[in-house]
């Protein structure tokens, strides 16, 4: 959906939503499709750092202001960013689906290691040394979608059946705009 258009120096700038075809945040960058249809749009994970996000879900629908290059329609700044919707792996997060975690605070942590392939991977609260297992399909919920060592994030994190995981992930900087 094409919003308002915002004159720039040289070129227009335009807000677009459209969905996430796919993104590779070791390639460091991935592509958009425009609700409106049109050529994709690339994403650069920078313009993804800049919302505070180092990775985002395949199908995530975004809110994007773009701009016509010479190589082609680049996103240039990420406005917003809503997870995708129901997935095949809703069953194996039955966990949080009998615990409220509204009155969950989100805590600061890092991670220590995330293993897209393998679907998970682990990080710590500041200060405990506990593990706190993260799933990939919690990260898919959240709007992420891959995970760097040492990456700080906000975390609801609850005790599961198998002890404490991820109920609910966010990058860092995203965190700390959010109302709670």
């Amino acid at each position: 959906m094409k919003d308002d258009l915002v004159e720039d120096e040289d070129s227009q700038l335009e807000s677009v939503t459209g969905l996430v075809k796919w993104f590779d945040p070791v390639k460091g960058f991935g592509f958009i499709i425009a609700d409106t249809g049109g050529p994709d749009i690339l994403l650069h994970v920078n313009v993804l750092r800049n919302f505070g996000q180092s990775s985002v879900a395949d199908q995530a629908q975004v809110n994007v202001t773009v701009q016509n290059t010479e190589r082609g329609v680049q996103a240039v700044e990420v406005l917003s960013i809503v997870p995708p919707h129901g997935t095949e792996s809703d069953q194996a997060l039955a966990d949080l689906a009998e615990i409220g975690i509204v009155d969950v605070p989100l805590l600061p942590g890092r991670v220590k290691w995330f293993d897209k392939g393998k679907g998970f991977g682990f990080a710590n609260v500041f200060g405990q040394h506990d593990d706190v297992f993260l799933h990939v399909e919690v990260l898919r919920r959240s709007g992420l979608a891959d995970l760097q060592p040492g990456e700080a994030l906000a975390m609801r994190v609850i005790d599961g059946k198998r002890g404490r995981m991820a109920a609910e992930v966010h990058a860092w900087e995203a965190a700390l705009s959010k109302d709670d």
